[in-house]
Protein backbone atom coordinates (compact mmCIF):
# COMPACT_ATOMS: atom_id res chain seq x y z
CA UNK A 1 0.00 0.00 0.00
CA UNK A 2 2.79 2.52 0.77
CA UNK A 3 3.98 1.92 -2.68
CA UNK A 4 0.58 2.75 -4.37
CA UNK A 5 0.77 5.79 -1.74
CA UNK A 6 3.77 7.42 -3.06
CA UNK A 7 3.36 6.85 -7.19
CA UNK A 8 0.14 7.70 -7.04
CA UNK A 9 -0.29 11.07 -9.29
CA UNK A 10 -4.21 12.15 -8.65
CA UNK A 11 -4.19 11.97 -12.29
CA UNK A 12 -7.61 9.98 -12.28
CA UNK A 13 -8.59 12.83 -9.35
CA UNK A 14 -12.67 13.37 -9.88
CA UNK A 15 -13.56 9.99 -11.98
CA UNK A 16 -15.61 6.99 -11.48
CA UNK A 17 -14.45 3.66 -12.13
CA UNK A 18 -15.83 0.52 -11.81
CA UNK A 19 -13.92 -2.96 -12.25
CA UNK A 20 -15.68 -6.01 -12.21
CA UNK A 21 -14.19 -9.42 -10.46
CA UNK A 22 -12.08 -6.71 -8.36
CA UNK A 23 -11.84 -9.14 -5.20
CA UNK A 24 -9.14 -10.78 -6.24
CA UNK A 25 -5.51 -11.24 -8.78
CA UNK A 26 -5.41 -8.71 -11.81
CA UNK A 27 -8.91 -7.52 -10.69
CA UNK A 28 -7.43 -6.21 -6.79
CA UNK A 29 -4.41 -4.48 -8.44
CA UNK A 30 -6.32 -2.70 -10.89
CA UNK A 31 -8.42 -1.22 -8.39
CA UNK A 32 -6.23 -0.44 -6.23
CA UNK A 33 -3.65 0.97 -8.66
CA UNK A 34 -6.98 3.07 -9.86
CA UNK A 35 -7.51 4.14 -5.77
CA UNK A 36 -4.15 5.24 -6.12
CA UNK A 37 -4.61 7.52 -9.27
CA UNK A 38 -7.73 9.49 -6.82
CA UNK A 39 -10.22 7.25 -9.00
CA UNK A 40 -13.70 6.66 -7.48
CA UNK A 41 -13.46 2.92 -7.55
CA UNK A 42 -16.32 0.27 -7.62
CA UNK A 43 -15.49 -3.17 -6.75
CA UNK A 44 -17.47 -5.71 -8.69
CA UNK A 45 -17.93 -9.14 -6.84
CA UNK A 46 -19.45 -12.38 -7.84
CA UNK A 47 -18.31 -14.68 -4.87
CA UNK A 48 -16.64 -13.08 -1.56
CA UNK A 49 -18.07 -10.53 -0.65
CA UNK A 50 -15.55 -10.47 2.71
CA UNK A 51 -12.50 -10.56 0.05
CA UNK A 52 -14.23 -7.53 -1.64
CA UNK A 53 -14.63 -5.60 1.56
CA UNK A 54 -10.72 -6.61 2.34
CA UNK A 55 -10.03 -4.41 -1.21
CA UNK A 56 -12.31 -1.68 0.11
CA UNK A 57 -10.43 -1.49 3.09
CA UNK A 58 -7.17 -1.07 1.71
CA UNK A 59 -8.31 1.60 -1.20
CA UNK A 60 -8.97 3.74 1.84
CA UNK A 61 -6.28 2.75 3.79
CA UNK A 62 -4.64 4.96 0.54
CA UNK A 63 -7.20 7.62 1.61
CA UNK A 64 -9.37 6.75 -1.57
CA UNK A 65 -12.99 6.15 -1.65
CA UNK A 66 -14.60 2.92 -2.93
CA UNK A 67 -17.85 1.08 -2.90
CA UNK A 68 -18.53 -2.68 -2.91
CA UNK A 69 -21.18 -3.78 -5.29
CA UNK A 70 -21.77 -7.55 -5.88
CA UNK A 71 -23.50 -8.66 -9.52
CA UNK A 72 -23.00 -11.48 -11.58
CA UNK A 73 -21.67 -9.59 -15.27
CA UNK A 74 -22.79 -13.10 -17.01
CA UNK A 75 -26.83 -11.98 -15.93
CA UNK A 76 -27.86 -9.65 -18.31
CA UNK A 77 -30.25 -8.14 -16.28
CA UNK A 78 -28.54 -7.83 -13.42
CA UNK A 79 -26.02 -5.73 -15.18
CA UNK A 80 -28.30 -2.87 -16.28
CA UNK A 81 -29.78 -2.59 -12.62
CA UNK A 82 -26.23 -3.04 -11.50
CA UNK A 83 -24.82 0.15 -13.67
CA UNK A 84 -27.52 1.79 -13.59
CA UNK A 85 -27.04 2.01 -9.61
CA UNK A 86 -23.78 2.91 -9.75
CA UNK A 87 -24.77 5.76 -12.03
CA UNK A 88 -27.13 6.78 -9.63
CA UNK A 89 -24.80 6.76 -6.47
CA UNK A 90 -22.40 8.36 -8.54
CA UNK A 91 -23.63 10.41 -10.81
CA UNK A 92 -21.48 9.75 -13.60
CA UNK A 93 -19.16 6.60 -14.95
CA UNK A 94 -15.82 7.61 -16.40
CA UNK A 95 -13.47 3.82 -16.29
CA UNK A 96 -15.38 0.61 -16.96
CA UNK A 97 -12.49 -2.41 -16.41
CA UNK A 98 -13.51 -5.93 -17.77
CA UNK A 99 -11.64 -8.26 -15.63
CA UNK A 100 -14.05 -10.93 -14.38
CA UNK A 101 -13.24 -14.17 -15.56
CA UNK A 102 -13.13 -17.91 -15.18
CA UNK A 103 -11.33 -21.01 -16.44
CA UNK A 104 -12.55 -24.23 -17.00
CA UNK A 105 -10.35 -26.17 -18.40
CA UNK A 106 -10.32 -29.47 -20.04
CA UNK A 107 -8.94 -31.20 -23.72
CA UNK A 108 -11.53 -30.46 -26.39
CA UNK A 109 -12.96 -33.63 -27.00
CA UNK A 110 -13.65 -34.06 -23.60
CA UNK A 111 -15.10 -30.43 -23.04
CA UNK A 112 -18.88 -30.51 -21.74
CA UNK A 113 -21.13 -27.99 -23.02
CA UNK A 114 -21.51 -26.66 -20.16
CA UNK A 115 -18.08 -26.02 -18.98
CA UNK A 116 -18.00 -23.92 -22.84
CA UNK A 117 -21.02 -22.41 -21.80
CA UNK A 118 -19.97 -20.99 -18.76
CA UNK A 119 -17.17 -19.63 -19.63
CA UNK A 120 -18.24 -18.13 -22.64
CA UNK A 121 -21.06 -16.54 -20.55
CA UNK A 122 -18.51 -15.19 -17.50
CA UNK A 123 -15.74 -13.60 -19.42
CA UNK A 124 -17.44 -12.60 -23.44
CA UNK A 125 -21.22 -12.20 -22.71
CA UNK A 126 -20.14 -10.28 -19.54
CA UNK A 127 -17.75 -8.18 -21.42
CA UNK A 128 -20.71 -7.44 -24.03
CA UNK A 129 -23.30 -7.13 -20.49
CA UNK A 130 -21.03 -4.50 -19.18
CA UNK A 131 -20.50 -2.27 -22.16
CA UNK A 132 -23.83 -2.30 -23.01
CA UNK A 133 -25.38 -0.48 -20.06
CA UNK A 134 -22.27 1.67 -19.23
CA UNK A 135 -21.86 2.98 -22.47
CA UNK A 136 -25.23 4.60 -22.32
CA UNK A 137 -23.77 6.89 -19.08
CA UNK A 138 -20.99 7.59 -21.39
CA UNK A 139 -22.53 8.84 -24.06
CA UNK A 140 -24.54 11.25 -22.31
CA UNK A 141 -20.91 12.23 -21.18
CA UNK A 142 -19.52 12.35 -24.26
CA UNK A 143 -16.23 11.04 -22.74
CA UNK A 144 -15.50 7.20 -21.40
CA UNK A 145 -12.58 5.31 -21.08
CA UNK A 146 -13.48 0.75 -21.58
CA UNK A 147 -10.87 -1.03 -20.42
CA UNK A 148 -11.43 -5.23 -21.41
CA UNK A 149 -8.77 -7.85 -19.95
CA UNK A 150 -8.55 -10.38 -22.72
CA UNK A 151 -5.39 -12.73 -22.71
CA UNK A 152 -2.43 -13.97 -24.52
CA UNK A 153 -4.31 -17.26 -24.68
CA UNK A 154 -7.06 -15.66 -27.36
CA UNK A 155 -4.32 -14.16 -29.24
CA UNK A 156 -2.27 -17.46 -29.49
CA UNK A 157 -4.13 -20.14 -28.38
CA UNK A 158 -3.56 -22.65 -25.56
CA UNK A 159 -4.37 -26.31 -25.84
CA UNK A 160 -6.66 -27.26 -23.23
CA UNK A 161 -8.27 -23.99 -23.13
CA UNK A 162 -10.56 -23.73 -25.91
CA UNK A 163 -13.53 -21.92 -23.98
CA UNK A 164 -10.92 -19.70 -22.44
CA UNK A 165 -8.94 -19.24 -25.68
CA UNK A 166 -12.42 -18.65 -27.36
CA UNK A 167 -13.83 -16.23 -24.76
CA UNK A 168 -10.71 -13.88 -24.80
CA UNK A 169 -10.45 -13.49 -28.68
CA UNK A 170 -13.93 -12.92 -28.74
CA UNK A 171 -13.00 -9.60 -26.36
CA UNK A 172 -10.49 -8.71 -29.03
CA UNK A 173 -13.27 -8.87 -31.83
CA UNK A 174 -15.52 -7.01 -29.61
CA UNK A 175 -13.35 -4.57 -28.33
CA UNK A 176 -12.11 -3.47 -32.03
CA UNK A 177 -16.01 -3.08 -32.78
CA UNK A 178 -16.63 -1.01 -29.84
CA UNK A 179 -14.43 1.03 -29.99
CA UNK A 180 -15.41 1.92 -33.71
CA UNK A 181 -19.11 2.39 -32.58
CA UNK A 182 -18.01 4.50 -30.10
CA UNK A 183 -15.08 6.51 -30.82
CA UNK A 184 -17.39 9.56 -32.30
CA UNK A 185 -18.24 10.06 -28.36
CA UNK A 186 -15.37 10.57 -27.11
CA UNK A 187 -15.46 6.74 -25.56
CA UNK A 188 -12.09 4.91 -26.41
CA UNK A 189 -12.12 0.72 -26.23
CA UNK A 190 -8.58 -1.02 -25.78
CA UNK A 191 -8.10 -4.36 -24.34
CA UNK A 192 -5.11 -5.94 -22.21
CA UNK A 193 -3.88 -9.05 -23.54
CA UNK A 194 -1.79 -10.74 -20.38
CA UNK A 195 0.49 -13.51 -20.69
CA UNK A 196 0.99 -15.90 -17.62
CA UNK A 197 0.76 -13.58 -13.97
CA UNK A 198 1.31 -14.89 -10.42
CA UNK A 199 -2.14 -15.40 -9.32
CA UNK A 200 -4.44 -17.63 -8.19
CA UNK A 201 -5.58 -18.19 -11.64
CA UNK A 202 -1.82 -20.07 -11.78
CA UNK A 203 -0.85 -20.97 -8.30
CA UNK A 204 -2.56 -24.39 -9.33
CA UNK A 205 -0.49 -25.26 -12.06
CA UNK A 206 1.87 -27.94 -11.41
CA UNK A 207 5.89 -27.01 -11.77
CA UNK A 208 6.27 -28.60 -14.90
CA UNK A 209 3.62 -26.75 -16.65
CA UNK A 210 5.15 -23.48 -15.19
CA UNK A 211 8.94 -24.22 -16.03
CA UNK A 212 6.90 -24.99 -19.62
CA UNK A 213 4.94 -21.45 -19.75
CA UNK A 214 8.30 -19.96 -18.42
CA UNK A 215 10.31 -21.90 -20.96
CA UNK A 216 8.03 -19.88 -23.65
CA UNK A 217 8.18 -16.34 -22.03
CA UNK A 218 11.27 -14.29 -23.48
CA UNK A 219 12.27 -12.60 -20.49
CA UNK A 220 11.54 -15.78 -18.67
CA UNK A 221 9.35 -14.80 -15.55
CA UNK A 222 5.39 -14.58 -15.12
CA UNK A 223 4.26 -11.21 -14.42
CA UNK A 224 3.02 -9.76 -11.80
CA UNK A 225 -1.14 -8.54 -11.64
CA UNK A 226 0.95 -4.93 -10.97
CA UNK A 227 2.00 -5.28 -14.20
CA UNK A 228 -1.23 -5.21 -15.76
CA UNK A 229 -2.73 -3.04 -13.39
CA UNK A 230 0.29 -0.13 -14.29
CA UNK A 231 -1.29 -0.49 -18.37
CA UNK A 232 -4.89 -0.21 -17.54
CA UNK A 233 -3.92 3.10 -15.36
CA UNK A 234 -2.03 4.22 -18.49
CA UNK A 235 -5.46 3.49 -20.88
CA UNK A 236 -7.52 5.30 -18.05
CA UNK A 237 -5.60 8.49 -18.76
CA UNK A 238 -5.78 11.33 -20.36
CA UNK A 239 -2.26 9.93 -21.89
CA UNK A 240 -4.56 7.58 -23.77
CA UNK A 241 -7.01 9.83 -25.01
CA UNK A 242 -5.74 9.22 -29.12
CA UNK A 243 -5.46 5.48 -28.21
CA UNK A 244 -8.23 2.71 -28.84
CA UNK A 245 -9.64 -0.49 -30.57
CA UNK A 246 -5.92 -1.42 -29.69
CA UNK A 247 -4.96 -4.80 -28.04
CA UNK A 248 -1.84 -3.97 -24.97
CA UNK A 249 0.33 -7.29 -24.83
CA UNK A 250 1.60 -7.35 -21.34
CA UNK A 251 3.16 -11.33 -21.19
CA UNK A 252 7.12 -10.80 -21.40
CA UNK A 253 7.11 -10.95 -25.45
CA UNK A 254 4.86 -14.44 -25.56
CA UNK A 255 3.08 -12.76 -28.40
CA UNK A 256 5.57 -10.76 -30.22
Amino acid sequence: MQNEKMTGSGRLRGKTAVVTGASRGIGRAIALRLAAEGADVVINYQGSRERAEEVKARIEELGGTARVMQCDVADFAACEAFLKEVTKQAGRLDILVNNAGITRDGLLMRMSEEDYDAVLNTNLKGTFNCIRFAARQMLRQKSGRIINISSVSGVLGNAGQANYSASKAGIIGLTKSAARELASRGITVNAIAPGFVNTEMTEGLSDKVKEGAVAQIPLGKFGEPEDIAEAAVFLASEGARYITGQVLHVDGGMAM
